[in-house]
């Protein structure tokens, strides 16, 4: 009987400087904030936006955001957990979004995933409605980024956001769906980032969907400690690998690494106003 191959211990792409993680969760990673903090720098990443999918992980984030100069914060309800969203929790998120160290409102968005597969858990569809109607207007109010969470939602998800037009910047966290709805995400001005699932090697056309997106309108992240790169898929995620998504998305896009990590820089401080 055949052994499995030991999975290969996860080591950051070398070489690398001026890296941007616009999602991840520093909270729900294994290890302390510091010490992912430090191994991030080490290999290249510049800046971190670490995302809240409940209040208790905003407040981690936020707080995480005012203990490093090169991290923000994201707040939100996640839209598996709308039910959440009472009146307390809109007025601790309403001041969290007026904190200058949160960049964005997020991650909000719909998902039907859940809903199938565990529904005793996940808030119904028109609850996640709701709660992203409230978010985007609060993105709105304080003029920030909404940051969307979607999961095979892609029809209502693109109903809602278009009656939500008065959000100032929409960004599509994890970026997976069809290249139709990413052309037509695009045309509206949202902005698609990818995470490390775009190297997978079945996920052609969501490489074909990272070569589309013109400067300005792309992002990168990790969404640690989920979707580990290859070739180190499987693994636990973190920040500092998030050079090898870099590199999949820059042979993608037939640019070198280091244009593209100016150009998704760049794109950073215009999303988030840093």
């Amino acid at each position: 009987m055949s052994k499995k191959k030991p999975r290969p211990t996860p080591v950051p792409a070398e070489g690398l400087s001026q890296l941007i993680d616009a999602h991840t969760h520093l909270a729900s990673c294994r290890d302390a904030d510091a010490d992912l903090v430090a191994r991030a720098h080490a290999a290249g990443v510049e800046r971190i936006v670490s995302v809240g999918d409940g209040l208790a992980e905003a407040e981690k984030a936020l707080a995480a955001a005012h203990e490093f100069d090169n991290v923000y914060a994201a707040c939100a309800i996640h839209p598996t957990k709308a039910q959440e969203l009472d009146e307390a929790a809109r007025a601790r998120l309403s001041e969290m979004a007026a904190d200058p160290r949160c960049v964005a409102i997020g991650e909000t968005g719909l998902d039907t995933y859940w809903i199938h597969h565990e529904p005793e858990r996940t808030a119904p569809l028109d609850v996640q409605e709701e709660a992203l109607r409230w978010h985007a207007a609060l993105a709105a109010k304080v003029g920030k980024t909404l940051m969307i969470h979607n999961r095979e939602a892609d029809e209502d998800l693109m109903r809602v956001l278009g009656e939500c037009a008065e959000a100032p910047k929409v960004m599509l966290h994890c970026f997976s769906s069809p290249l139709e709805v990413a052309k037509e995400a695009l045309e509206r001005g949202y902005v698609l980032s990818f995470a490390g699932n775009v190297t997978f090697k079945r996920n052609e056309e969501m490489r074909q969907a990272a070569a589309l997106a013109p400067a300005g309108q792309l992002l990168i992240e990790t969404d640690a400690p989920y979707m580990t790169p290859e070739p180190f898929r499987g693994a636990r995620n973190e920040p500092s690998l998030i050079g090898h998504t870099y590199t999949c998305i820059a042979e993608a896009r037939g640019q070198a690494v280091e244009e593209l990590a100016a150009e998704v820089k760049e794109t950073f401080a215009s999303v988030f106003g840093v």
